[in-house]
């Protein structure tokens, strides 16, 4: 699935190889832990395990200038969501909108294939994107994400 967004910008999902490591080069300035391999290596596996989804925003110069990625979740919780596991924008090409577009299309993603709702989280230290998903998107905070390492 693909869907143009104006002025040859594009919003496309990443499917082959090549295109999931030409989003590396954004991603890894969210995910500072994974070096290429691993992310190549996690993504194929998600995509084939968990029905992870990649998708990639395109400026006019065909540069990826912003990822998500997202899937398919049942809890009893939420019942059947879509969980944002990734969204990053290229530190040089943020305020740009891209963030809201590729959301936009998460939420798109949902409706389109019965799910009516969308949740993330997000690092405490990430006091901008908190008010970018609370004021922009009209996401509410809902909860806290605790972690163990075991």
């Amino acid at each position: 699935m693909s869907e143009a967004t104006g002025d040859d910008e594009l919003i496309k999902e990443l499917q082959s190889k090549e295109e999931i490591l030409a989003g590396y080069q954004v991603m890894k300035h969210l995910r500072t832990h994974l070096d290429e391999e691993l992310y190549l290596k996690l993504v194929i596996e998600s995509k084939e395990k968990e029905f992870y989804r990649l998708a990639a925003h395109y400026n006019p110069n065909g540069n990826i200038v912003a990822v998500v990625g997202f899937m398919p979740m049942i809890t009893l919780y939420y019942g059947h969501y879509i969980w944002v596991c990734d969204l990053v924008t290229d530190p040089n090409e943020r305020s740009k909108g891209y963030g809201d577009k590729l959301l936009t299309y998460v939420h798109e993603w949902a409706k389109a294939n019965g799910y009516n709702k969308v949740a993330l989280s997000s690092g405490l230290q990430r006091i901008d994107a908190h008010r970018f998903y609370e004021e922009k998107m009209q996401y509410d905070k809902v909860s806290y994400v605790f972690l163990k390492n075991v």
